[in-house]
This record gives structure tokens, C-alpha cells and sequence, in this order.
């Protein structure tokens, strides 16, 4: 049985902020029903609402286990999965076959499993300039480790592209 992330200083309570979702705008359908299935804290959630998108948000801590769990309609999943379980992410968001995109480090590409799920399947990556400040249960932000948006069937019109991660204020949100 998984352990619940844990309240205080866990590797997998990073709240993402709002901003990091903005390179992934251009390539969402407005139209599309979007599941954020690790929605913690919903900041991904409240940002996507704020600019006209349908959300499904649903988080293991209220009883909705992403790897067993599935609502009865979307089509796209966007989420900052639990670190450790990057890798079950990856697997269950290609056999979900709807389009992705999970907020990941960049030592995602470290391992031969999730190498051979990217062989298989493809991916495209969305590069940051500077890392992202998350939100931390001690209170602090920033972050040691770099991040990108791991996506699939989002269409980006290139394999790898490079974003700058500007700092946006509210009314970028409304």
C-alpha cells in the first residue's frame, strides 16, 4: 500500500504555481475537459479555470488515487505528479492514450524505463529558462532541481522547446 504524501517536508508536496502552466496555453483545446489528478493545493486547477478552460480536479489525499482512478470523462491530463512516482505517472498517462502533460525534473530522462516509455511512445518536452519557485510545505520557495513539461499528444510543433518562465502578475490570470 502507498503512503499519502507527507504534510511536512516531503519530496512529493511541491504546489505548483500558477505561471508554470502558461507555455502549456497555446497548445490546450479550449474545449477539452482537463483532469489535473494530483491537484493538491489547485493552483493548476484555479489558473486553467481563470483562463476558460474545464477542470476535473482530484488529488490521492481526498481518495482519488490517479494510478486507480479515472473520471467517467476528460481528455487531457495536466499535472505536477508526486516526484517518487514519476514513473507511474508516465506509464499510466500513455495507456490512459489522451493527451499530457506532467510537470517533471529534468533527471526524468535518468532511467532506462522511462527511456524505453519515450521510445515507444515519443514525447516533447517544454524547457524553462530558470527554475520554477514552488510551494513548499516549510513555507519556502525555490527549488535545487530544474523542471519541464513531459507532454504527449499536445502537438507542439517541435520536440523540444525553450520558454521563458516570466513572472506574471494576477491580471495575466483574469
Amino acid at each position: 500500500m502507498r503512503m499519502l504524501p507527507q504534510k511536512i517536508k516531503s519530496s512529493d508536496d511541491f504546489q505548483t504555481p500558477e505561471k508554470a502552466i502558461r507555455p502549456l496555453l497555446p497548445y490546450l483545446n479550449k474545449e477539452w475537459l482537463i483532469w489535473e489528478c494530483a491537484s493538491g493545493k489547485n493552483n493548476l486547477v484555479n489558473a486553467l479555470n481563470k483562463k476558460g478552460f474545464k477542470t476535473i480536479g482530484t488529488d490521492i489525499i481526498t481518495g482519488h488515487d490517479f494510478l486507480s482512478y479515472q473520471p467517467k470523462e476528460f481528455d487531457c491530463v495536466i499535472t505536477n505528479p508526486p516526484f517518487s512516482l514519476k514513473q507511474q505517472f508516465l506509464k499510466r498517462c500513455y495507456n490512459l492514450k489522451k493527451p499530457f502533460a506532467l510537470l517533471l525534473p529534468l533527471t526524468t530522462f535518468e532511467t532506462r524505463k522511462r527511456q524505453d516509455l519515450f521510445k515507444k511512445h515519443g514525447v516533447q518536452i517544454i524547457f524553462f529558462d530558470k527554475r520554477i519557485n514552488f510551494e513548499t510545505p516549510s513555507g519556502g520557495g525555490g527549488s535545487w532541481f530544474a523542471t519541464a513539461w513531459f507532454t504527449w499528444g499536445l502537438n507542439l510543433p517541435r520536440d523540444m522547446m525553450f520558454e521563458n518562465l516570466i513572472e506574471l502578475n494576477q491580471e495575466t490570470f483574469q
